[in-house]
């Protein structure tokens, strides 16, 4: 299956690339400890650089980066941008743009003279027919100064422009360079299918088979990732 993301031809090889998440793993994920000891149960334990379930939610889909990079001081936003201007098709040349507060009054996002940013995207992008894709914030990226608000989009038929990511700046003591490349968006391609709830009680034999099988997980570390991870 291909996603295929197109910049205008001004823009290309000038501007980064989205990436597949798996080549956008974090430094500090990377640095951590496969184990670390813990004091209530006396032992070494995995930490969740070990847990397939958080790492795969992570190297999912793709990245999309910061097209240049963000300087922040006093609450203050700039940047040095050296992108072409548009010719033939016009875009924004600023890595981010904003929406008036009013436009979230009513949610937890809404304060008052805070301004919600929007992270410029110059790629359009196509799935598949039948495919939408979710955009949301860089799965587990709680470093990140920011949370990019989740959209689904059905870019087997929106394909033909831009789509752009607001954010709630939640550091206001963040100051410092947001480099270029900065993962501001994740995108996970959906299945449109018509989905239905069921629910039911246990039967004697699937009874039988959450206990054996939850017991096998407290005897054999790591089950999960040799018998079920796909």
């Amino acid at each position: 299956m291909t996603l295929t993301f197109r910049c205008p031809a001004e823009l290309e090889g000038k501007i980064p690339p989205p990436v597949p998440a798996t080549l956008g793993l974090p430094g500090w994920l990377k640095a951590m400890p496969t184990q670390a000891f813990n004091a209530i149960n006396m032992r070494d334990e995995d930490t969740v650089k070990r847990c397939p379930p958080f790492v795969d939610a992570m190297t999912s889909g793709f990245l999309i980066p910061l097209i240049c990079d963000l300087k922040v001081e006093n609450g203050a936003i700039t940047w040095d941008n050296e992108i072409p201007p548009g010719g033939v098709l016009d875009f924004p040349r600023s890595p981010v743009g904003f929406h008036d507060e009013n436009q979230v009054m009513g949610s937890p996002l809404f304060e008052p003279d805070r301004f919600v940013i929007k992270f410029h995207n110059l790629w359009t992008i196509e799935a598949p027919e039948g495919y939408a894709l979710f955009f949301t914030h860089p799965v587990n990226r709680f470093d990140l100064p920011f949370t990019t608000l989740s959209g689904l989009v059905d870019c087997d038929r929106f394909r033909d422009s831009w789509i752009h990511f607001p954010a709630h700046w939640h550091d206001m003591n963040f100051t410092g360079v947001l480099p270029k490349g900065t993962p501001v968006a994740q995108c996970l391609p959906v299945k449109r299918d018509n989905w239905v709830a069921r629910t039911a009680a246990l039967t004697a034999e699937e009874t039988q088979r959450v206990n054996e099988l939850t017991k096998k997980i407290s005897r054999e570390p790591g089950l999960y990732r040799r018998q079920f991870r796909a």
